[in-house]
């Protein structure tokens, strides 16, 4: 008998990541998502969730997910192009669509697949991209995967350099709200630098839909940007809209070009058909319900004014993301275990998610937390030891 192949590969990674207080471990919720949750057995006040509207247990949207099991089962059966794109489906896509202001949608498992798709049919082998450096992993990912000719940038005034020593054409690849420092980026500056040097922008949307701009129609429509031929949208539908999946929203061409290439669609089976009624009647609370928006905002505003009254090192962000940046992974994991003490739940986000030495607490807010709950989380945050926030 042979023995285990992997073994020493794997211990040393694993003896590395100890080292560096890098070990990842998984929390076992024995509860639906919400502000007060149980974790690992115990009740916590949570700001770990992406659930920014406060959706993801609404009783109409659990109702409506049995409503679409009822009518479709609870599976889709086969891939889109197989016999399992269903009329849930294609509703769903309008409706995307529409809420976007482009002329399709298409419907992808998970915003990780959809840039993969995205960047492996926009910007084939040596094609070239333009990406912020802080670019969440899929498009990262994607980037590597497709062998792109990639230029990476820091600002608006980076990519206007890097535009400038390159051909005209290309895409330019970025967040809409970075997914782990909470601001958003320039998009009105990254449109019109592409569309000056004949390039398309691919803007992850997945943390500003149902977040940012009217009705939480993203950063373009947060300044007052329409559909442009030049912009593609990417979104989720299990951050705001709390439910799960992902689309794309962009030209005919775009969308056609992705249900005949994109191996990622196509060799996939579709979401459950109930799920795609159930994220149909989010997206029309999400855009229905202001006073969710509203609330949020108020939440964001009160933990931003009394973090720094308080001195806290936070990033610039008007988002639900809030970063407390300690630096030192192990200081991230102490004050986060310490919150936990105050029956809080933050998560410490360590390398590789984020740079080295700019460890941190990403605390997220929601449209259900309350002003007290915020004033919970502020006071624990004054109570750690001085050096740990």
């Amino acid at each position: 008998m042979t023995g285990d192949p992997f073994a020493s590969t794997l211990e040393r990674t694993f003896a590395r990541l100890r080292d560096q207080d890098l070990w990842r471990r998984r929390e076992r919720r024995q509860s639906p998502q919400g502000p007060s949750v149980q974790v690992d057995g115990r009740t916590l006040l949570s700001f770990a969730s992406n659930d920014y509207l406060g959706l993801a247990n609404d009783p109409r949207l659990v109702e409506a997910w049995c409503q679409g099991a009822r009518r479709y089962g609870v599976g889709a059966g086969a891939s889109h192009l197989l016999g399992g794109h269903s009329e849930a489906h294609h509703e769903l896509e309008e409706a995307l669509a529409a809420f976007v202001g482009t002329p399709r949608a298409l419907l992808f498992s998970t915003g990780y697949m959809a840039n993969l798709a995205l960047v492996a049919t926009l910007c084939p082998r040596r094609g070239r991209l333009f990406e912020d450096r802080r670019n969440h992993a899929s498009l990262i990912d994607a980037a590597r995967l497709a062998q792109a000719d990639r230029h990476r940038y820091r600002d608006v005034a980076g990519l206007k350099r890097a535009l400038a020593a390159a051909a005209p054409g290309g895409v330019v690849a970025s967040d809409g709200v970075f997914s782990m420092d909470g601001d958003t980026a320039d998009v009105p500056g990254l449109l019109a630098l592409a569309q000056a040097h004949r390039a398309g922008l691919l803007l992850d949307e997945a943390h500003a839909f149902g977040v940012v701009g009217p009705q939480g129609r993203g950063t373009p429509a947060a300044h007052g940007l329409g559909h442009d031929p030049a912009l593609v949208h990417m979104g989720t539908l299990g951050k705001a809209f709390g439910v799960f999946g992902a689309f794309v929203a962009a030209s005919t061409d775009v969308i056609e070009a992705l249900v005949q290439t994109a191996r990622p669609y196509i060799y996939t089976t579709a979401l459950p058909p109930a799920l795609a009624v159930c994220a149909k009647a989010s997206l029309a609370i999400a855009v229905a319900e202001e006073y969710r928006r509203t609330e949020l905002g108020e939440r964001i505003r009160e933990f931003r004014a009394g973090a720094a009254q308080l001195g806290l090192q936070v990033l610039p962000s008007s988002t639900p993301i809030q970063p407390v940046i300690l630096g030192d992974a192990g200081r991230a994991l102490d004050a986060s275990a310490r919150l936990r003490e105050h029956g809080l739940h933050v998560p410490a986000v360590r390398p590789p998610t984020v740079p080295a030495g700019s460890a941190r607490l990403r605390i997220t807010l929601s449209a259900a937390h309350t002003r007290d709950d915020v004033e919970h989380l502020l006071g624990a945050l004054a109570a750690l030891p001085p050096g740990s926030a």
